[in-house]
Order: C-alpha cells, then structure tokens, then sequence
C-alpha cells in the first residue's frame, strides 16, 4: 500500500439566488402598462421605526413604518421589531422598491403569524426636513418616533407586494402605487479548489479525504426563465397568503427592467389587496373592528365597506367592468339645475391613443361655436396625438385644467360608470381638483390651453428620448412654454417622469393660472341655456389668479 502525492482538483459550479431588480418607477404610470427606468444606485436596505401618530393625544395609534431595500438579513431586523413589541398588533406600513424574493416570503410569513395589518404608505416623522422624511436625528435611540403617514405617491415594487401579502388585512389607497414584474434568478459562478488525497490499491485510486482550499468568484449570469422549483414556491406561497395565482401571469409578462401598476380594482380581486383606503383614511390605521363607534380612528368603517361593496359588485358585473386601461373619452357634462344655473365641461379621461385626436374633434364638431372647458385627467399616452390633440385645443381657444369628473350613483373605484352616462346631451356630475393627474403626455395637451389653469392636482412631464427631442421641444415654443427651463429642470432627475410643483409649472409657462380656492376645474363656465344670475352673468369670463398669486 502506498499514498500517492497530494493532488489540488478544481470544481466549478453555480450558486442560485432568486430576487427582483430594483426600479424606479415612473409614479403614476398607466394601469397595466409597464413603464420606468432602473435606478443608478436603489434605496438603502430596509429599516423599520415604531412609530407613534403625530395626529392625537390620548390612545394614539402606532404603526411599523417599513421602508427600503429587502435585503437577505431584512428578515431578521423585522423579527428583532416583533419581539420588541410583544403583543401588539401595530400594522406595518411599507414603501420599497423590493429586493430579495425568499427575504419577501420570510417577512411575508412572519407577519401572517404575528397577525399584524400591512398597508402601503410613506412616513414622514416630526420636524425632518422634505428631502428626509425619515431623518435620523428624530429617531430615538430605542428606535421609536413620532410622525404621521401618507398615501400620495406612496409605491410597494417588485419583491415587496409579496412581503404586504403577508398581512391579515391589506390596504393602500387609490393614490398609492402597487408595481410588479419578472422574477430575476441569478447565478454566481464560483470556482472552488480542493485538496484531495487518495490511495492506490492494486492499481485502483480511492479517495482519501477531501479539504477545501480556496474558492473564486469567475462571473454572473441571469435569466428570467422562472424554473419548476421557483414556480412552485411562488405558487405555494401566494395560496398561503390568499392571493391569486393571477398574479404570478401579471409579474411574468412584465420585463424585469419595467414595471406593471396593478389597478386597485384587479389588485381587490387578486386578493392582494382586501380593502381600499377612503379619502379620509390613512396608512398605519388599524381595521376596525366588529361594532367599533363611528368615531373610532380606525379604517373600514361600515360606510366605507358599502361602497367597497358596490365597487366588487361593478367589477363582478360582467357588463359594467372596470377596465385594467381604458382609452381617452369625452363627455359633455353639466352641474347644477341648467333651468336656472348650470356649469358645463368636457370631460377628458383615460390614456391618450392615435384615434384620441379624432374623437375630440369629433365632440368639438357637435359643440359648434361654444367654448367650454376641457377637463383632464390621464397618465398620457402616444406622444404624436398628444402634440395633436395640443394643436386642436390651441385652435379652438379653449381653456384647459386638471380634474376628477365622477358621475352619480358610481361606485367609488369605477366613478366614470356607464350606467350614470346620459344618451343623449350633457351627463350631470361633479368634478374636482383634489387627487387629480395630468402626468407624462397628457401634460403636453394641458400646456395648449388659453387659459390653461390648476388647482390641487399632479402635473407630471417625461424626458424626451433623444430621437424625440427636436419636434418635443418645437411643440414648447409653439405652446409659450419655456424649453430651456425645462430642459434643464429634467437633467437633474433620473426618473422618467418628473413631478412638478405648481408653482414650477407657472414659471414654465406649462400653466398660466391658478384656480381661485372654492372653485374646481370647468365648473365656472355656464351652459347656454341657463338663466342670468349671480352665478351665471351674461358673457363672464373665467376667473384666474395671475401667477404672482400662485403657491406651491
């Protein structure tokens, strides 16, 4: 018998890790569209603060405010913080752009088992500045504060709707951001060396011992190919929680580097969400429960779970479907008794297509000389129609502004629903400021009127691609709206779409006006057939504060 020299054998292999790419999203994205840019450098990793409500005195409410990168070692933080509460039930609020998939499915499972809420909303703690909603200096060294919760532009990505799944009650609100996309698994190529010793007996090599003695990361690669052992925990899981296996379709046919926004009605229906926050309603807020008082600061009160009704019922209803995208329509609407005072718009909603232009020359047509309104609200759309539709607007001399034209006797998530839609002349309804959108191109149509106006609404303009810039800014100067300024407003964000502040779009000149406080967008213009008065005089002209009035 005899050993033979000791041998280095070199093995290589892969190491699988499963995770979602991290977005930034273009905030306000079309439903059921994929939209946005990925992120040079993503949040930091999560971090989670007990937070004690900024809003009341005595019994406050608290919420786990869970922001930031999933990472691998976020499921531990978050068992660290359930153990430090006890048993309290305090509701967990997120906003992350994602992360890990298996860390999802942790904290997802952990929750679930803790009984906790989960909610989708920023949080913005006492005396931290804007930019620092979270600023460490108002954090105490127990990891509390105190603060309060927002739900406007508040978004959960990627990975991290897995992770809300796992609340026994979930919401967001209609103005929070639910966003998912492809499962990434990545594969880390590592070469690893061995010592390995063996003998040989009667010719015959037999290994001996076998010691590692170095490994070597050698490359990466990915694919978005979700294989048999991936799929079949995604499923599992989702059917653990209560979520419908829909949704693993709606992730998959979404590029890891875009994102698709789930509609708060398909997001009802998936069970990913199982309520909807009212107007009046924040993130953070425990559900209330069976016979709570009408005062009790809790969400769900029973007038809110009967409109939630009415809007599960529209989405049952085959024939009055809440669409997951909807193109741009028209309606002439009207406000008011029109035998004696009567305000009249346009109302224009939905996603601006390449018929878009024709239909609103189309309803112009039948308005003949009357100059009423046009009523916006869209996540934009097809660049070209929007330009087209600019130019109609111009022509005409018509007035544009931003607003929400919700119909009588519409649920709350389907408020444009065709039962309430008259079949012939005006529809009556109501229109609004408050929570209104003109984002990415619908803004190059708001930027056509004379007067274009705005209240407490969201205006949001894209970065033009390079291919796209000469005829984009050719249409500014056409509109008045300063190119320059803005050229160089949006040079200094990443981000598709850039929010902006009112006070921003006066100085552009995107709008010239601000709506007086107690009036809303086109409800000023009166309807030819209502009677003079106060309210209605003869030949009145809109009132608009001047833009030394304006405030962001």
């Amino acid at each position: 018998m005899r050993f033979a020299p000791a041998l280095h054998f070199k093995h290589l292999f892969s190491l699988a890790l499963l995770v979602f790419l991290l977005l930034n999203l273009s905030i306000g994205a079309a439903p059921s569209q994929a939209a946005g840019q990925r992120k040079p450098a993503g949040q930091p990793p999560m971090r989670f603060i007990i937070v004690h409500s900024l809003l009341c005195i005595e019994d406050c409410p608290e919420w786990i405010s869970a922001e930031g990168r999933i990472t691998a070692d976020t499921p531990a933080q978050l068992r660290r913080v359930l153990k430090k509460i006890g048993d309290r039930k305090l509701p967990v609020v997120f906003q992350s752009e994602g992360g890990e998939v298996d860390a999802a499915y942790a904290m997802g499972r952990m929750i679930r088992k803790a009984g906790l809420e989960t909610a989708i909303g920023g949080t913005r703690l006492k005396d931290c500045p804007e930019d620092d909603a979270r600023c460490a200096a108002a954090i105490a060294k127990d990891g509390s504060s105190v603060g309060v919760t927002y739900s406007d532009g508040a978004y959960c990505f990627s990975a991290c709707p897995l992770a809300f799944a796992g609340g026994i009650s979930r919401v967001s609100s209609q103005w929070a951001f639910i966003g998912v996309h492809q499962i990434t698994t990545v594969y880390n190529r590592v070469r690893i060396s061995y010592r390995i010793e063996y003998k040989i007996v009667n010719g015959k090599k037999t290994e001996i011992s076998r010691k590692e003695v170095g490994r070597k990361a050698v490359g990466q690669s990915s694919s978005t190919k979700l294989g048999k052992k991936a799929t079949a925990a995604l499923t599992t899981y989702l059917k653990e929680m209560g979520v419908s296996g829909d949704l693993i379709a709606l992730m998959m046919s979404t590029a890891p580097d875009r994102i698709t926004i789930i509609p708060p009605a398909d997001a009802l229906r998936m069970g990913l969400n199982t309520d909807m926050l009212a107007y009046n309603e924040w993130p953070g807020m425990p559900q209330c429960r069976l016979g709570a008082a009408a005062d009790a600061v809790c969400h769900g009160h029973s007038a809110v779970e009967a409109a939630g009704a009415l809007a599960q019922a529209a989405v049952a209803d085959p024939s009055e479907k809440v669409p997951t995208t909807q193109p741009m329509d028209f309606l002439l609407m009207h406000h008011g008794n029109c035998q004696e005072e009567c305000t009249q718009w346009i109302s224009a909603e939905g996603d601006i297509t390449q018929d878009t232009p024709v239909r609103l020359k189309a309803i112009l047509e039948t308005l003949g000389e009357r100059k009423l309104p046009v009523v916006l609200q869209s996540n934009g759309g097809d660049m070209d129609a929007a330009f087209a539709m600019g130019r109609i607007i111009r022509a005409a001399g018509l007035e544009t502004s931003v607003g929400r034209t919700r119909l009588p006797n519409c649920p709350t998530l389907n408020p444009r629903c065709k039962a309430s839609m008259a079949k012939s002349g005006p529809t009556e309804g109501e229109v609004s400021a408050g929570g209104a959108y003109c984002l990415s191109t619908c803004a190059l149509v708001l930027m056509s009127g004379t007067p274009r106006i705005v209240g407490y609404s969201d205006i949001g303009l894209v970065r033009p691609t390079t291919a796209e810039s000469a005829k984009f800014f050719a249409y500014f100067d056409e509109m008045g709206v300063n190119s320059e300024s803005f050229e160089a407003m949006m040079i200094a964000t990443s981000i598709e779409r850039k929010e902006i502040p009112r006070a921003q779009a006066l100085e552009l000149g995107i709008v010239n006006g601000i709506i007086p406080y107690g009036d809303e967008p086109g409800d000023r213009l009166c309807g030819p057939d209502a009677k003079e008065s106060l309210r209605c005089p003869k030949k009145a002209e809109a009132e608009i504060i001047p833009a030394a009035g304006a405030s962001n």
